[in-house]
């Protein structure tokens, strides 16, 4: 893999090549590396598995010393690949309170900002209920002399 990103790479086993792809690549790709997976009742409304973070949702904190805390994110830091959530802070030595960045691997989205009409427009509608229909057996065909086989000729030798 060269020093540049490249859209040609596809993929590699070695961890190596995997972290220098997400660190190279440009902002517009980072973004969609910022997608955290939708509550159950949120994909069956949108029809999705995930959708890229934004300020202002209110997402649940899966993993880690903050598991099951739900808040609303304060800020996506997409060079970086984190976001930040209100209310949810560590003390440093000195005293003071610093926020904590999340990956967005370890939360789930609970309710979305709907302020911009084009971030629904790339997610589609919730997929239609197939409708059942029942099979109609087609009348059995009756044989006429168009569509039954002639009887092969057999050649004599003599």
């Amino acid at each position: 893999m060269k020093s540049e990103y490249s859209p040609q790479w596809i993929g590699s086993v070695q961890p190596r090549k995997q972290r220098k792809y997400l660190a190279n690549a440009p902002l517009h790709i980072k973004h969609k590396f910022l997608s955290a997976n939708l509550s159950k009742a949120l994909r069956q409304k949108y029809g999705t598995r995930s959708i890229p973070l934004r300020k202002g949702d209110e997402v649940l904190v899966m993993r880690g010393s903050f598991k099951k805390k739900k808040a609303k994110i304060t800020d996506v830091n997409v060079i970086k690949c984190t976001v930040t959530i209100e209310g949810l802070q560590r003390a440093r030595k000195d005293g003071t309170k610093v926020n904590i960045p999340f990956k967005p691997s370890n939360l789930q989205i609970q309710s979305v900002v709907t302020d911009d009409k084009m971030r629904f427009g790339s997610v589609p509608k919730t997929k239609a209920a197939p409708v059942k229909t029942e099979k109609k057996e087609a009348p059995a065909k009756q044989k006429t002399a168009a569509t039954t086989p002639l009887p092969k000729k057999t050649e004599v030798k003599s």
